[in-house]
């Protein structure tokens, strides 16, 4: 039952814009300046949540998570892909915290 909801709540969300803004009707100015704003605003949320419980004077200095950090936005600004730069960064942070930050 559970799925089910999830399912039909997640479709539901996804139809919602074709709803409201049918083909040829223009969305309003706040919704195109979100559309722009929000995904940076999210990835910066993630950042500070991923760091926010890392301990800077504390072994191992929060290395991985910039060092990890700095890499992924390299990939991705390099790439412009987004499964590369997050596969990539996720394995790298792994082999550090499991390999070499022990």
């Amino acid at each position: 039952m559970v799925v089910v909801l999830v399912a039909v709540t997640t479709f539901l969300l996804r139809l919602l814009p074709f709803v409201l803004f049918p083909k040829g009707k223009r969305p309003p100015q706040a919704i195109n300046y979100l559309g722009t704003v929000l995904p940076f605003a999210i990835i910066t949320m993630l950042i500070v949540y991923c760091i926010k419980g890392n301990l800077v004077w504390e072994y191992p200095y929060a290395v991985p998570e910039i060092f990890c950090i700095a890499l992924v936005a390299f990939l991705h600004r390099r790439f412009k892909n987004n499964l590369l730069s997050i596969c990539v960064g996720t394995g790298v942070y792994m082999l550090l915290i499991q390999g070499v930050f022990i």
